[in-house]
């Protein structure tokens, strides 16, 4: 049997990450997933990440719980999906703790990519789409829902995560995949689409 791939997709709140995880397993007949919270217990820990009045929530303290979700991800859903031969579409990965917790948080990146990297058992992602929009765009669109912790964060926050990721891509340009986030929705699919193809040899269905 042949072993499934490991898609994830990342990106600022409000970028288009879940219209277009949905949309790409459903092309390639994957299935879906996010981090955190794509098990059960990992939805009890995003639950409380997320929840606006753990004003208190200490930034070691987060990564903590974030690595404690992909950990329980990783075993309990990525690997056994993967073995099974099914394309995995993940909302986040590892690499995202990198990016919030290490870029956002100003924690020590190298400890958190070996504490994540132990936790994750090293299933990296094999292929990492970050939808790329502009910082003002993003806020804008936040501004028409109801915000969870990480997004009431302010602007300097979600810069330096934003400048993290393109870093991180800068860093690693076999395994990311910048796409611009800016044109239509469709626009957008067709690009991952080809980019999938061309970098992971899988087709639509």
């Amino acid at each position: 049997m042949t072993r499934g791939r490991y898609i994830a997709f990342e990106g600022l709140e409000g970028c288009g990450k879940s219209t277009h995880v949905t949309r790409l397993a459903e092309a390639i007949g994957g299935i879906t997933t996010r981090e955190p919270g794509g098990t059960a217990i990992g939805a009890a820990l995003r639950a409380a990440m997320l929840d606006t009045k753990n004003t208190m929530l200490s930034p070691r303290a987060e990564a903590l719980m974030m690595s404690a979700d992909r950990a329980q991800h990783i075993d309990e859903l990525v690997v056994p999906a993967l073995a099974a031969g099914k394309h995995v579409v993940s909302d986040r990965s590892a690499f995202s703790s990198l990016a919030y917790q290490g870029y956002g948080r100003l924690l020590n990146i190298d400890e958190l990519k070996r504490f994540n990297s132990w936790a994750i058992q090293d299933n990296w992602p094999e292929l990492v789409i970050f939808i790329d929009v502009p910082i003002d765009q993003l806020l804008e669109r936040l501004q028409k829902r109801e915000l969870d912790r990480f997004e009431r964060e302010d602007r300097s926050f979600f810069e330096r995560i934003y400048t993290g990721f393109h870093t991180m891509a800068a860093a690693d340009p076999s395994r990311w995949m910048i796409i611009d986030g800016t044109p239509s929705k469709d626009e957008v699919q067709s690009a991952i689409l080809q980019g999938v193809q061309d970098r992971l040899g899988i087709t639509a269905l």
